[in-house]
This record gives C-alpha cells, structure tokens and sequence, in this order.
C-alpha cells in the first residue's frame, strides 16, 4: 500500500509539472521588428480591418471620441463577463509603456507583458496570423492616438475560469496556426483569407463553439447564436449565403443588403470598418467567402 501512496504521488507530482509546463505563456523573439520600418498610415487600415474601435472605444463613444480607446464594453459569455480594456497610448492605464515586442506577444500571443494569459475574449487566435510588418504598423499606429487615464474594469469570471494558467491548455486545444481554409488559392482568396480569419476576425462571432470556448472549426462561419440572446448570427458560408461576389463588396462599403436591408447593430461597426479600407481588400473578402466551404 506504501508503494502504491508514493508512486500514486510521485505520478501526481510529473503530472502537475508537466501541466505546469505545457500551460506557460508562449514566448516571442525579444527582437520582434528588427529590420523592419513602421507605417503608421499603414498601421491605421490595420486598425480598421482589426476592428479595433468596435470593441475599445468607451460605450456610447461618437465620432472622434471612438479614437479614444478607452475601454469598458462589457461582453457577457457563459464563463463571466469580460470587459475591454484600455489600449490607449496612456502609459499608466494603458499600453503606453508597452515595447513593439510586448505589444506583439500581447497581440499574437494573447500573453501579457507581464507574462499572464489572455482571455480568448482578446481574439488573439485570430491575429495570430497577422504578419509582422502589420504588426510594427499597427503600434505606431496606435501610439499616435489620444491618451486616457481611464482604468481598465476587472473582468467578472469566477471560478474556475479565472485561473489564468488553465488557459494554456485551452490555447494547446484551440489556437491552431493554420488557417480553416487551407490549401492554395488565387492572390486575391489569399489575400481574403488573411483579413477574414486573421485582422477582420469573422470567425469569432459567425462560427459555433463547443462547451469550452473553442471554435467549431466543421462549422467554419455556419452561424451561431447571438451572445446577446437574441437571434443567431448568420450562416455566411455559400450554403446558405447566396449574394454575389459584388453584392458582398457593396455591402461591405455600404452596409446595403441586395434586398435593400441595412446592415445593424455589431455588424454595422464592421462594415464602418471593412468601408475604410482599399476596394481589393473588399474584393478579395468576398472572393474568399466564396470560396469556403458550403455548410447548409
């Protein structure tokens, strides 16, 4: 029975350190942009592609109070109520003492600079797949708008979802690097696909997730139920989406369905977003969601 206890202990003991190990943070090259020259111009159509206004500017922020990226939307989930933080240049309340790696881990990692994970509220599986250069752009982008003391709200998560280092097992289960539609493609579905899964982030709220959190990648852009409560996102793949390639394109730089609807609530955020950009890259998310796979 002794020999039992120890080696029953002993076991318990490998596999807390190997759960230890496997769950840590992800680490980035400490160089991270060497070489590589910020576009801060550049850096603002990342910012609009990545719909970064949607979510860090304070509720009820209008015109060029949405530059000020104060933070405080609250987005309720089954595992608590997270809110958005500041991520203006603010170097107390916000990322204003951030370095360019910092800020890239942060971002494609979902890791903190002080070495914590990131709820997947953050949709770092997603910029995961951002390339380095929008990378570099993007901060200096960001470093040139308004700064806000405001602090960051807690987020309401109880147990056990706020234990910070569980969600290294969820991102070994989930945060896969390649993208959902694989293969190779044209330039422009290519270029499509980059936007969509990666800075535009589409499949966070048009793609079911399983109990833990996890995107139901079978389902990729099927619809999913409005975090809300009320409705269901649509299914945009070409299984139940029948608009044309530039029914899509005008949509996105109008929000004007081909039935003369109007694009409402979170949607028309995206749309003021994806209308900031250059007309190929509307060209090139429509080629791509054509190009998905059909889910009925």
């Amino acid at each position: 029975m002794r020999g039992l206890v120890k080696t029953l202990g002993a076991c318990a003991v490998i596999g807390a350190g190997l759960g230890w190990f496997l769950t840590a943070p992800d680490p980035l090259e400490p160089a991270f942009g060497a070489g590589l020259t910020a576009d801060p111009e550049a850096g603002g159509l990342v910012f609009a592609a990545g719909g970064c206004v949607s979510c860090h500017a304070a509720p009820g922020a209008e015109g060029d109070g949405k530059q000020v990226l104060a933070g405080g939307l609250a987005f309720a989930s089954d595992f608590g109520t997270f809110y958005a933080p500041n991520i203006s240049p603010d170097p107390n309340a916000g990322i204003g003492a951030w370095s360019l790696p910092g800020f890239a881990r942060a971002v494609t990692r979902g890791v903190s600079p002080d070495g914590q994970h990131y709820y997947p509220a953050f949709p770092y599986a997603a910029y995961q797949h951002m390339q380095d250069q929008d990378v570099v752009n993007l901060f200096a982008y960001m470093q040139t708008l308004p700064a806000d003391p405001t602090p960051s709200k807690a987020h309401d998560v109880g147990f056990p979802f706020n234990i910070r280092r569980s969600l290294g097992g969820w991102k070994l289960l989930f945060m896969q690097d390649e993208f959902a539609l694989s293969g190779e493609h044209s330039p422009e579905v290519t270029r499509g696909r980059y936007l969509a899964e990666g800075l535009a982030h589409c499949a966070e709220c048009h793609t079911p997730r399983n109990a833990l959190g996890g995107l139901d990648r079978s389902q990729w852009l099927a619809g999913a139920p409005n975090p809300s409560g009320k409705g269901r996102i649509p299914n945009i793949t070409p299984g139940k989406l029948d608009w044309s390639e530039s029914d899509l394109v005008a949509y996105f730089a109008t929000g004007f369905t081909p039935d003369y609807d109007s694009a409402g609530g979170e949607m028309a955020e995206v749309v003021g977003n994806l209308a900031q950009l250059p007309q190929s890259d509307r060209e090139a998310i429509a080629a791509y969601l054509k190009a998905v796979p059909a889910v009925p």
